[in-house]
């Protein structure tokens, strides 16, 4: 009866792990027993972030939507309660997108939402 190697399959699946560790630091990069480590490591932090990503970007429109809103005399939160009474449906994205690149357009909106405030 023949021997088995698997000397391909070992490689390959060694060669798998360290194009996945590339870019690390030091030994982390081109050894496999420190690869492992610094892959599985990534995943975990991979699988973190795609959480708080969400988060962060969520945070950041709120500041834009503040920061352009008190351009105008509102503060945030009156900002948006003035959106709701008024029935403007607009998630945070489109309106960080518009504080930034069409100020016209978010100016009569927060005149909207002051509109409806003062019923």
């Amino acid at each position: 009866m023949s021997r088995i190697k698997r000397g391909v399959t070992t490689h390959a699946r060694h060669r798998k792990v360290i194009k996945a560790a590339k870019g690390s630091r030091g030994r982390s990069k081109n050894t496999f027993r420190a690869a492992i480590q610094r892959v599985e490591k990534d995943l975990q932090y991979a699988y973190r972030d795609r959480r708080t990503k969400k988060r962060d970007f969520r945070r950041l429109w709120i500041q834009r939507i503040n920061a352009a809103s008190r351009m105008h005399g509102l503060t945030y939160a009156k900002f948006i309660n003035g959106l709701k009474i008024a029935g403007v449906d607009l998630d945070r994205k489109v309106l960080s997108d518009l504080a930034i690149r069409e100020p016209a357009a978010f100016q009569s909106l927060v005149e909207q939402a002051q509109a409806a405030l003062a019923k």
